[in-house]
Parts: structure tokens; sequence; C-alpha cells
């Protein structure tokens, strides 16, 4: 029988040829995009009318591979996205609204989600994404230097951490810090700016606001770390190895986040695996917050089989699925619920972390933070090298972010006057 009458036969008949298997397109990043390959095949087994075609994209180019695929009307069914590009991506209109498939799914159940993480994945008052895994930022220090300072618990404030950090600076011997805040990183002035009670931005996200006095507070307590020669002016390149210079005690307390839970016990020598510990952030006046970070799963407006990736981040997001990919990949789950794992519960490092992330707070959920970011970073910098006071740096911070909300600024007020 020749291809042609097999053809005609079918049309003669009104019979439909044969569908083959529905392919989910998954994108994710760097090591994750090696692990979830891996999961991916239960689902199929499970769904054996789905196949995923799992692409692994590297960190540096994801964000533009993201928008080219919009742009290009190429995008996946379903994709691994940083949380902070949510925003950007539901402006565009890009990404499939999850409201109702999360309000009737058992297995996404909002309250089981540490509420600041769930937060980041909401736009506009839409949900757009489900925390697959979580990140936020938090002390690792030297408990052993600590003690020796006379100190036999982490710091609970502010105030309590700066005589924490003087007594550890008072010690003898070789040259060294208290601790270590990189210039070319903006995540510990954030988080310290995230502990003000007024918002970063202001006016549904308009204008900066930086110039508030919860803000301006943390600047100090930033600045000061500095001008009392608690931290060096330097940035982690200039640092010849961070984990080393941990271990031999050239600064105590590092702000970080928990992939170097790992790194710390391969890194370290054993004689030090009991002489450091985590802590959650202190605050101005008690426990403080920290950034809500980590990567979701998103579903593309244009994916052409939206209920099998749906039934996908379902599965990717069962309690049991996430302790597997937490033994696999380090990252830490967003269910509570997951956290019921002996890997996790026994482990005195991560507990710090399910205890921070109780108290973790968004970075505001507009497409233009990424870009803000640089810019708290940039003037940061200026300010630890003696550019800018205080107040001149929150003037500075809030003119750069009142140039970059330009755009943002006509856009709400055109939509508002239609």
């Amino acid at each position: 029988m020749t291809r042609g009458w097999a053809a005609a036969a079918v049309l003669a008949c009104g019979c439909s040829a044969p569908q083959g298997p529905a392919v989910l397109e998954l994108w994710a990043m760097g090591r994750e995009g090696e692990v979830v390959a891996e999961l991916a095949a239960d689902f199929e087994a499970s769904h054996p009318g789905v196949r995923v075609h799992v692409q692994q994209l590297p960190w540096l180019s994801a964000h533009e591979k993201l928008l080219t695929a919009f742009v290009g009307d190429a995008t996946p069914d379903v994709a691994q996205m940083g949380n902070t590009w949510i925003p950007e991506m539901a402006a565009l209109g890009a990404l499939q609204p999850l409201d109702a498939m999360a309000a009737s799914s058992k297995a996404v159940p909002r309250d089981d989600y540490f509420q600041g993480i769930w937060d980041t994945n909401v736009a506009g008052g839409a949900l757009y994404g489900v925390p697959w895994y979580v990140d936020t930022r938090l002390l690792f220090y030297r408990s052993d230097l600590l003690a020796q300072a006379g100190y036999d618990h982490p710091p609970r404030t502010w105030d309590e951490w700066l005589k924490m950090l003087e007594a550890i600076q008072r010690r003898p011997g070789p040259e060294h810090y208290a601790v270590l805040l990189p210039l070319n990183e903006f995540e510990p002035l954030l988080v310290l700016g995230l502990n003000a009670d007024e918002p970063l931005l202001r006016d549904g996200g308009r204008f900066g606001n930086f110039r508030s006095a919860g803000f301006r507070r943390s600047m100090g307590m930033y600045l000061r770390m500095f001008e009392e020669k608690l931290a060096p002016r330097a940035t982690n390149t200039q640092i010849a190895n961070v984990w080393n210079e941990f271990g031999r005690g050239y600064f105590s307390f590092y702000i970080t986040g928990p992939w170097n839970i790992g790194e710390f016990k391969r890194r370290l020598p054993a004689e030090l695996q009991g002489a450091w510990a985590t802590a959650p952030m202190p605050g101005p006046e008690g426990p403080g917050v920290s950034s809500a970070g980590g990567s979701s799963l998103v579903v593309f407006r244009r994916s052409k089989h939206p209920r099998e990736a749906w039934q996908l981040i379902e599965m990717l997001s069962s309690p049991e699925v996430q302790r597997r990919f937490y033994a696999l990949s380090g990252n830490l789950p967003p269910r509570r619920t997951s956290w019921q794992d002996p890997a996790l519960q026994g482990d005195a490092r991560a507990a710090a972390f399910f205890a921070q992330l109780e108290r973790v707070k968004p970075v505001p959920q507009v497409p233009e933070w990424e870009r803000i970011a640089t810019e708290l970073r940039l003037v940061g910098e200026m300010a630890v090298h003696g550019q800018l006071t205080v107040d001149a740096a929150a003037a500075e911070l809030d003119a750069r972010a009142d140039r970059i909300l330009e755009k943002r600024r006509w856009m709400l007020d055109r939509e508002a006057r239609r």
C-alpha cells in the first residue's frame, strides 16, 4: 500500500490519522535543567500521552532568550523563571494567568507556601507563576569567633549586631574584618532596605521611595559598617577565595544564600565544620526580614498544551517531588509541607532558612526593578567610598529610579485616562 493510497483511504472514510503524543517544551536554567529532565521522566510515565522536551539554558543568556522567543512567537509551554522576571513577562502579555487553575487544584495549596514567596508570583493582582524553589539571604557566621568575642548566640537586632561586630574587630591577630559586604552585590543593602516600614517604591511603583526615613536608616546602618572599618571596601572578586578567607577568619559574618551551605561543607577543612553556623537576619528592633527570591514555573500564553503544562507544574509542586528535587539540586522547597523531611529537619543550617522564609518580602513588582537594583549597587558603592552622604545617596537613588520609571508612569497615566 502506497502512502498516497493510504492517505486517500483515510480521507474517504472520514477517519482521523493517528495522533502522536503531545510534546511539552520545558525550558530550565543551569543545573535545574539537568535535574528536571530526570523528574520529567516520571511525569511521562504517569501521562502516557505526553512527552516532555527539556531545553537547558545558561543563566547568563536566559533572560534574553525568553524575550527573543516571545518576540519570535517561539515560546515554550512551561519555563523556569526567576521570580523578579515575572512582572516584565506579565506586562508583555507573554504569560498565562494561573488563578483559576490554582484555585481548583489540590496539588498547589496556596496556604502551604511561604507567603512572601507566593507574592513574588503575583503581578497586577493576577497569579502568573507557581514557586518552584526558594532563595533568600541570611547570616553565615563563625560561631567560634563570635564566642571568643563573648557571645553565645547570633544577633537579634541591628544594635546587638553592631556590638558583636565591634567586639570581633577588636580581637588581636592579623588583619581582619568583622563582616564581608561585597560592593559588587546589591543584595546586602537591599536586605537592609527591606526592613524599612515604607516600600522601596511609592505611588503604585511610579516613583522611588528611597528618601523615606526607613530606607535612610537602612543606608546609615550599611555605611556605618564601612565607616567603622568593620567591613572591607572590596568586591568579592578582590577576595582571593571567599571560603578560604572565611576559614582563616579574615571576616566572620557574610550575608549569602542557601547554595553556600553545600559550598562551605565542601570547602572548609574538617576542623572548622563545627565552627560556623547560619542565622536569620536581625532587624532594626527584632527579627528582620530578607528578600524573597528563587525561581517559579510559568505557562506561556501561546502554549498549545496548557492543560498538560499545568499538570506538569502540579507534579513538580508535590512535596515528594520537591524533596527529591532538593536532594538532587540543593534548592530549598517553597512549601512548608515539603520541609517535613529528615534531610532538612536534621540540618540546623537549613533550619535558619526555614525561619527566615517566614519573614521575607518581595522586591517591588515592576518590570524595571532589575535596572533599579543595578543603580542601588552603583549608588551604594559611591556612598561607601565617601562620595555621597546618606541623604545624598537616597536622593540620588530616587532620581535614578524616577528616570527608569518614567515610561511606566506615562503608561499608567494613559490607562487611567481611558
